[in-house]
């Protein structure tokens, strides 16, 4: 019996590549771009299995052009806002994703992004590589304590209470804004809750841990700028459009608020002519909160375990659309 034809639209961690390897007949995507979109929709032509990244446009029309054959959809990731779900649903085609593993891995970047933006890191990395550095100073490069400062978490999900858990850590004061969140919960976690509006008023540091929803879409706008402190620092890894990326400048060009890190764009990648790249207290990174060695790795073993599950018409470990079992 021939082996499932899959299509793997980048290259991905080997362990899990060895697994879809050993269970079907895989192509793979090697450029370090996405395919563009009308390449998947070449590609997809009668496969059995896709997986993909958050960087694909998976809809309707691209499942209509794998046809029949497709069996299963495997992101290797934790979101999945770029698939059409109700779509795969109705096709009855399970999608599958990679909950909980990057949990820890990306609390601990945010947090690296938020002491980063706070003590002026690469400010002062590039200040001494631009050969600047001639004598110490007592009011070169002040940044600004992280310690007994007030966090606020938009958002206390895994990764929001990962960040209340570090925290702590630095004796810093928490506060969120979640209205999913069982209180009792987050107090545990030493964390109270606040309004929206309040946080912003309140918080030294602002980090964002929301799903990309049209309620979160420039969740982060002028307004909300304005409600920060002048000193305030914003920290985002959760989704680029969650920040209204022309209402950001503007906040730091005008001194709104002191700095922002960013781990996500709108869009993705930053263009390299953005106005936000030119700005001294802005520091972008290119999406790697989940970039560690051993998370990643997990990242592609849940997604080829996914694959295999789906290949083999039995329920995904970790299933999106569990409804589509009950179809």
């Amino acid at each position: 019996m021939p082996k499932p034809q899959v299509y793997v639209t980048r290259v991905i961690p080997e362990a899990g590549m060895e697994m879809i390897r050993a269970s079907s007949v895989a192509e793979v995507w090697e450029r370090g771009s996405p395919p563009p979109y009308k390449v998947l929709l070449e590609k997809v032509a009668g496969l059995d299995g896709l997986v993909c990244l958050l960087t694909d446009r998976i809809d309707g029309a691209l499942m209509d052009a794998a046809g029949d054959s497709l069996r299963v959809i495997s992101q290797m990731a934790v979101g999945f806002d770029n698939i059409d779900i109700e779509a795969a649903t109705e096709r009855g085609i399970p999608v599958g994703n990679t909950p909980g593993v990057l949990t820890d891995t990306t609390a601990d970047f945010a947090f690296t992004l938020l002491m980063a933006a706070a003590r002026r890191i690469a400010e002062g990395e590039r200040y001494v590589k631009a050969g600047k550095w001639k004598a110490w100073g007592p009011t070169l490069l002040m940044g600004q304590d992280i310690h007994r400062a007030t966090l606020g978490l938009v958002g206390l999900g895994r990764i929001g209470k990962g960040m209340a858990r570090r925290a702590s850590g630095f004796g810093m004061r928490v506060i969120y804004s979640d209205p999913m969140v069982d209180e009792t919960e987050a107090k545990e976690l030493g964390a109270e809750s606040y309004e929206f509006d309040d946080l912003l008023a309140e918080s030294d540091f602002v980090s964002l841990h929301v799903p990309l929803t049209p309620e979160t879409t420039h969740l982060m706008g002028e307004k909300e700028f304005k409600r920060m402190k002048p000193s305030a620092i914003l920290i985002n890894t959760a989704r680029g459009p969650a920040v209204d990326s022309n209402a950001l400048y503007h906040a730091l060009k005008e001194g709104e608020i002191a700095y922002a890190a960013l781990d996500v764009t709108e869009p993705e990648p930053i263009s390299l002519d953005d106005p936000l790249l030119t700005l001294d207290n802005c520091l972008i990174v290119p999406h790697i909160a989940s970039s560690s060695l051993a998370t990643r790795s997990r990242m592609a073993v849940m997604a080829a375990q996914n694959l295999e599950a789906g290949l083999k018409g039995e329920e995904l470990p970790h299933c999106v659309n569990p409804e589509v079992y009950r179809n």
